[in-house]
């Protein structure tokens, strides 16, 4: 594959191997940037991006911005809570006022599913989901494999697990699509009021006991419980569901003998998963973080239009 063949990135559903290949690829290079001693190449000078977050964000929206700057392209970030939609301005009044300020490219993250998809019908700018709503979030996915790709040299033939909030997790829909395009198996676990309903149709071993789930698991991707979207009724109390679906140093035994522990941040420690399972050598934790920003590079890049000019 010669060039990426999209203007927008929304999710990963639909994606081929081929392409998400391509992604991680690029991504590579732009790692090898991030360890100079000077970070930064001009591959995107003169373009200007707008971070568009509706939600709040720690690793995402810095994670963007950095790759941004190491890109050298021009960043605006938009806050909605000091900015005219407190005043009742629209969503898309407040995007195509945006772009007749002449910007290229917009990261957005949104309460609601489908608003990246609703910006690509107002605007002529490239759309990059920093996820919607329980719907998608891309790059999260995208860094996610390259983290395990990174580690074993492969994706396909793997088994990976996803415990947790599945219901609320737009995580966990974007690391399907990916992790069944690359050829891995893929379980999900977790109370059965906090995943969807009819889940086997995404192609998924659908388990309510997490000892079951976890037996011969080369990869576990734990969720953070998203309480903030939650109506009463999901859970009787959080020390049940730590209890019944916790990561421990005991649960481990279950796993293959090279396994690897992942995040996608915040973590709530001693629920989802105790301190020392978090911080220890299995955790690839801080190294997502730390590949999501070339991830994001990449994908600004191979949306940019600029893919005919070589990364210097």
């Amino acid at each position: 594959m010669k060039k990426f063949p999209y203007k927008h990135l929304l999710g990963l559903e639909g994606l081929t191997r081929e392409e998400i290949e391509f992604v991680l690829d690029t991504a590579v290079t732009f790692k090898e940037v991030l360890e100079r001693p000077i970070k930064k190449v001009p591959t995107l000078r003169g373009l200007t991006i707008v971070n568009l977050f509706y939600e709040a964000s720690t690793r995402t929206r810095i994670s963007f911005e950095l790759a941004q700057k190491r890109l050298s392209a021009d960043t605006v970030n938009f806050t909605p809570s000091s900015s005219s939609v407190k005043k009742g301005e629209t969503l898309r009044d407040t995007v195509r006022n945006l772009e007749a300020m002449k910007i290229d490219m917009v990261v957005v993250r949104h309460a609601s599913s489908g608003v990246p998809y609703f910006l690509t019908q107002c605007l002529e700018s490239s759309i990059i989901n920093a996820g919607d709503g329980a719907h998608e979030h891309p790059t999260q996915g995208l860094l996610d494999l390259y983290t395990i790709r990174e580690k074993y040299g492969k994706v396909e033939g793997l088994r990976v697990v996803i415990v947790g909030d599945i219901k609320h997790s737009r995580v966990a829909r974007s690391n399907i699509w990916g992790l069944k395009a690359m050829g891995a198996s893929v379980a999900v676990c977790g109370p059965s009021t906090l995943l969807p309903v009819e889940m086997e149709k995404m192609g998924v071993e659908v388990y309510t006991d997490l000892n079951k789930a976890l037996w011969g698991a080369d990869v576990v991707n734990v969720l953070r419980l998203q309480l903030e979207r939650m109506e009463r009724g999901f859970l009787p109390t959080l020390r049940e569901y730590s209890r019944l679906f916790g990561i421990t140093k005991e649960r481990l035994a279950l796993l293959n003998k090279n396994y690897t522990i992942m995040h996608p941040g915040p973590i709530n420690r001693g629920v989802e998963i105790t301190p020392e399972v978090a911080d220890s050598p299995e955790s690839v934790i801080l190294a997502q973080v730390t590949n999501g920003v070339a991830v994001r590079m990449a994908v600004l890049y191979l949306l940019s239009g600029q893919q005919e000019e070589a990364v210097a």
